[in-house]
């Protein structure tokens, strides 16, 4: 592992409020980007996760300097075998891992989840998170489906953070679900894996307000704005993400330098 890689997966189980806590969350399909562009060398983004448990695929081969980490974003999958989860995290050196991608609406119980996470994630003797939860207030859903499966797992699931979703319309309902979630979970570190306002908003202003917001937040250790690619690589491989989120948000331009979103993560 690159020695720059190594520091910043050590940064990231040691870092204190207000340094770097910003990360790209890096589609499977970004091969021609290179996510060293938006790491400058001044420590503000640390780390980079692709939703799953093998290595983010890069113009470069590397991660840029960034800490990677491994997520096993489905309960199995061919691309991300969970009984491959243990091997691939000694093979890449993982410092911390995250667990299921929103299956408050993908149709698993809290309960399965905390069998499940308690069987693959314990296991792992690394920084852990529970499953990505969306901001959805409907009932057995977002905050309230994460409070059930914390109960479910009955002080046996080992973690280190809860971890968040949010896709909204204003800068105002973000903030108060942050600090919605730390008031009903005020013991637990945060980290938000997924961000951004619905189409339509001005995407840019918006992390204008929510980066510094964040940086300002004891209780967050990382987040990751939706998302590291560019306008024609989320067109061509994800058009229900466009539907949801159009492509203001996105961190790179076409040509692969930082976009006007892009330009705010140093």
């Amino acid at each position: 592992m690159h020695s720059r890689s190594i520091f910043a997966l050590f940064a990231l189980l040691s870092r204190s409020a207000y340094a770097g806590k910003r990360g790209l969350a890096w589609p499977w399909y970004n091969s021609p980007l290179d996510p060293g562009v938006l790491n400058n060398g001044d420590g503000e983004v640390v780390a980079i996760y692709d939703w799953e448990t093998y290595a983010p695929p890069t113009s470069t081969g590397g991660t840029g300097g960034l800490g990677f980490i491994g997520m096993q974003a489905t309960m199995d999958s061919d691309s991300s075998p969970v009984a491959e989860l243990a091997s691939r995290q000694a093979q890449q050196g993982w410092a911390t891992v995250f667990s299921l991608n929103e299956p408050d609406i993908n149709g698993i119980t809290p309960a399965e989840a905390a069998s499940w996470y308690i069987e693959w994630i314990n296991p792992l003797a690394i920084k852990k998170a529970l499953p990505a939860v969306t901001s959805s207030t409907t009932s057995g859903q977002g905050l309230s489906w994460l409070s059930e499966m914390i109960s479910a797992c009955a002080g046996a699931c080992y973690f280190d953070y809860i971890n968040l979703h949010w896709y909204g319309t204003s800068f105002a309902a973000f903030q108060a679900y942050v600090e919605q979630a730390h008031n009903q979970f005020p013991s637990y570190t945060i980290v938000i894996s997924e961000f951004a306002l619905n189409n339509g908003g001005d995407q840019v202003a918006f992390f204008q307000s929510a980066f510094p917001f964040l940086d300002g937040l004891s209780y967050v250790l990382l987040y990751f704005p939706f998302v590291a690619t560019s306008p024609s690589l989320l067109q061509a491989n994800d058009p229900a993400a466009v539907t949801v989120v159009g492509t203001g948000s996105c961190l790179y331009t076409n040509a692969g330098g930082p976009s006007a979103a892009g330009n705010l993560m140093y």
